[in-house]
């Protein structure tokens, strides 16, 4: 009998052990193999028009299957096959079971486009204190007015919402770590905006730690875009299968960054950039990052409630158009922007006339 236990006992611990033990890192090797398959990629940050934020966009209520096809076909149409999209911890509390078959229904969409989607879990950027239900309306002419921060400093005041966030990024890693429509799994956006600085380091440092726990088929990154944010982005260099950064500056200084992260002999993603009145636009940065194997994700497809149209910093209170649109591609009937950027996007993503 007690050899029978004493068996149980061991059986019980190396399976708890299987099932908590890290995965180390990728190799060079597989992140380089990994990436050569994949081949370029090109696409946005996508949000369907009818979403003001993450909430909006996933809830029950409110999520818009209808909208999110016709919005991917445009992009499809451009010739972008990848998308990068925010997830938000929210809707999964409320509907566990929900939340994932709208993650699957989005992604039988994505995929029928032939996009593959870079799932984002948590963000430091924009308004604090989510909450479920009815999300405000845009405030005109301001950017990302309705965006919301995930986890927030809720974390900060609510000791126990660390084992519900856990509970969350290894439900959805498990759930789908073999579906090959997803590209990869951003765990956490822009660590440290928002003023949270350091803090942020040690959800960043969990996050990457149930990622390897979970260990699924898709990279793990977090994508670099603050220099000055020296602890946080050695965390996220060294923690990174693939490595991924944001640049929203011309081609010159967006060309050092990329020589900066060629050191540490990963491929490299672009998640976000192009905002046309910081000089990074379609036309000087899309090229260059395709010549130098960069995929390239810029921010924002068609122009809807998060008012990306805008600039960050240069509100329109009376939500008349910008002169020059910031973000976004699109009007809300498929109709560019501006013909010629669209022209030249095609082009370079290989779309035939």
């Amino acid at each position: 009998m007690q050899k029978t236990l004493l068996l149980f006992t061991c059986l019980f611990l190396l399976l708890i052990s299987a099932c908590t033990r890290e995965r180390s890192i990728w190799t060079l090797k597989k992140a380089n193999d990994w990436y050569a398959a994949k081949g370029w990629m090109s696409g946005v940050d996508f949000i369907p028009s009818s979403a003001v934020n993450q909430l909006e966009m996933w809830q029950a209520a409110t999520f818009d299957s209808a909208g999110i096809d016709r919005e991917l076909d445009y992009a499809s149409g451009l010739g972008f096959n990848a998308v990068r999209v925010y997830l938000h911890h929210l809707p999964w509390v409320e509907d566990a079971s929900g939340f994932k078959k709208r993650m699957d229904t989005y992604l039988a969409i994505a995929n029928r486009h032939r996009i593959g989607t870079i799932f984002v879990f948590f963000d430091d950027c924009w308004n604090d204190y989510p909450q479920s239900g009815p999300q405000p309306a845009p405030r005109p002419g301001i950017h990302n007015s309705g965006w919301v921060r995930d986890p927030g400093s809720a974390i900060y005041h609510s000791p126990h919402l660390i084992d519900t966030l856990q509970a969350y990024v290894k439900d959805v890693l498990q759930t789908f770590k073999n579906d090959k429509r997803i590209i990869m799994w951003d765990l956490y956006n822009e660590p440290g905006n928002s003023g949270y600085g350091d803090s942020s380091a040690v959800l960043l440092t969990d996050v990457f730690q149930w990622g390897r726990q979970v260990n699924p088929d898709q990279p793990l990154t977090s994508g670099v875009w603050m220099p000055a944010l020296a602890n946080l982005n050695k965390i996220q260099l060294e923690k990174s299968d693939i490595i991924t950064y944001h640049n929203y500056q011309d081609e010159r200084t967006h060309q050092k960054a990329i020589d900066s992260l060629r050191k540490f002999g990963r491929p490299l993603i672009c998640t976000e950039y192009m905002a046309r009145t910081h000089g990074s636009r379609f036309e000087n940065i899309l090229p260059m990052l395709k010549e130098e194997k960069v995929s390239a994700i810029s921010w924002g497809l068609v122009d809807g409630k998060t008012n990306t149209k805008y600039a960050w910093n240069d509100p329109i209170p009376s939500g008349e158009d910008p002169k020059v649109w910031f973000h976004d591609i699109l009007h809300k009937n498929g109709l560019p922007y501006d013909s010629a950027e669209v022209r030249l996007i095609k082009e370079v993503n290989g779309v035939k006339p």
